[in-house]
């Protein structure tokens, strides 16, 4: 699985002119679903990404996680995230098929509110328009073959 794990200040996934799922602090996540990704990695990443610390503390250091600031997340299902780049229209083969990546899709949102924190998202396979204030910046890289 792939995630971009960006800090946002706000974010929201408007699909057909309505607001599906909208956060304020906390993590807006992008992920991509590989065919070979299991349940096991969704919840190691979910793990992964909500113990992050990357908000800032008293010091202006980065020491607290989602937790610490009460934050939630708004989770994108974005199969480009595996996408070949070797020409220059992309393919996307690379990707699993929704048959597995939408039960790992919703697996990772699960232990995320398992372990506390409200999760917001947008529809798999949907035309999405999301929009976020990102916090920083702060845009992090999650690969689960890297973890």
């Amino acid at each position: 699985m792939r995630a971009v794990v960006t800090r946002v200040t706000s974010a929201s996934v408007t699909i057909d002119g309505k607001v599906n799922g909208q956060i304020g602090r906390g993590f807006l996540v992008l992920l991509g679903v590989g065919p070979n990704d299991t349940e096991a990695q969704a919840r190691r990443l979910a793990d992964k990404v909500c113990g992050c610390r990357v908000f800032e503390d008293e010091n202006g250091k980065m020491n607290l996680n989602l937790a610490a600031v009460g934050g939630s997340l708004l989770v994108v299902s974005q199969f480009t995230l595996y996408a070949d780049l070797k020409s220059r229209r992309p393919g996307f083969s690379h990707a699993a098929k929704p048959d597995l990546a939408v039960p790992l899709y919703e697996t990772f949102m699960e232990a995320c509110r398992s372990l506390g924190f409200s999760v917001e998202h947008g529809e798999f396979g949907a035309d999405m328009q999301v929009e976020s204030v990102n916090d920083g910046p702060v845009t992090l890289l999650f690969d689960t073959d890297q973890l």
